[in-house]
């Protein structure tokens, strides 16, 4: 879950600045060129550069942040054997997936849990926990890295990068299309704008910011799915399986902080809203998707 809350949260904060930085240099001054209308074509380029510059420069920090979040320590010369077998079998792994070697590390957490990110296919980070090495056997913990392996293989984080600046860019677009309707009907503002538009954008981009997210995870869930099937392929259907069931019996709570949180393989339990806001499926679900798929 690691993975999506932190990319989240970096696109956010970079909307944020670049929204300010934008404000204060007047760029936003095109948007009301005529004075008294807006302009629909330049307000809706403006949004996209703010929404996918926003996406992409999450996804070419994404493994930096991961690193520094988390505490992850990458193997560079592995010691002992435990480390071996980790890089050996993320190796394979990776060969199999026809895709580069990614960085291996090791994050100090007492959960099970374990995430892959980066900008690329061939430019990936896979890091597990300290926990997830203690309390997994090496088949289970085979599929998991598999698992990984496979959100790198499959573009993950590129599709998702695609899609977070696509939702971006009509909030960014639909809060202050609303904004200027209010300004203008409601508050009665003739020229420029007025404490109104401000206040209604807030409040839109976080309305419209819910539902979009509810597409992301949407989204999410269903790679989670296809990440599953990837690691049943490297390391065998019943090891992903046993995999999934472990985590099942796990009683602590995942521990990634919030902004990496989408990218781990542990879930979370949901119902209602929360459940549409999940990055994860429960892993009843994953576990019956790979149990109905061997029949």
């Amino acid at each position: 879950m690691k993975r999506i809350v932190l990319f989240l949260l970096t696109n956010l904060a970079v909307l944020v600045v670049m929204s300010v930085t934008l404000r204060l240099f007047g760029v936003g001054q095109i948007l009301n060129a005529q004075g008294t209308g807006l302009d629909l074509n330049a307000l809706l380029v403006l949004s996209a550069i703010m929404g996918m510059s926003g996406s992409f420069i999450s996804l070419l920090i994404s493994k930096w942040m991961a690193k520094t979040t988390t505490g992850a320590t990458v193997i560079t010369t592995p010691s002992g054997n435990t480390e071996k077998w980790l890089v050996e079998t993320v190796r394979r792994q990776a060969q199999a997936a026809g895709i580069g070697m990614p960085e291996v590390a090791i994050y100090r957490s007492p959960d099970m849990n374990a995430f892959a990110t980066g900008a690329s296919r061939n430019h990936a980070l896979v890091a597990v926990s300290t926990g997830i090495l203690e309390k997994m056997s090496a088949e289970e913990l085979e599929a998991v890295l598999g698992h990984e392996i496979s959100h790198v293989a499959n573009g993950d984080m590129v599709t998702l990068t695609l899609i977070q600046g696509v939702v971006n860019t009509f909030v960014i677009f639909l809060s202050r299309v609303i904004g200027f309707v209010v300004d203008r009907v409601v508050f009665k503002v003739e020229r420029g704008y007025g404490p109104g538009f401000w206040i209604t954008v807030i409040v839109a981009q976080v309305l419209l910011g819910i539902l979009a997210s509810i597409i992301v995870m949407w989204f999410s869930r269903q790679r989670e799915f296809r990440a599953d099937a990837g690691g049943a392929q490297l390391a065998g259907r019943h090891k992903m399986i046993a995999a999934l069931k472990r985590l099942q019996q796990e009683s602590i709570p995942a521990r990634l902080p919030k902004a990496m949180a989408a990218f781990g393989i542990s879930g979370d339990k949901g119902m209602g809203l929360r459940k549409l806001l999940m990055t994860h499926p429960p892993l009843e679900e994953r576990i019956a998707a790979l149990e109905n798929a061997a029949r």
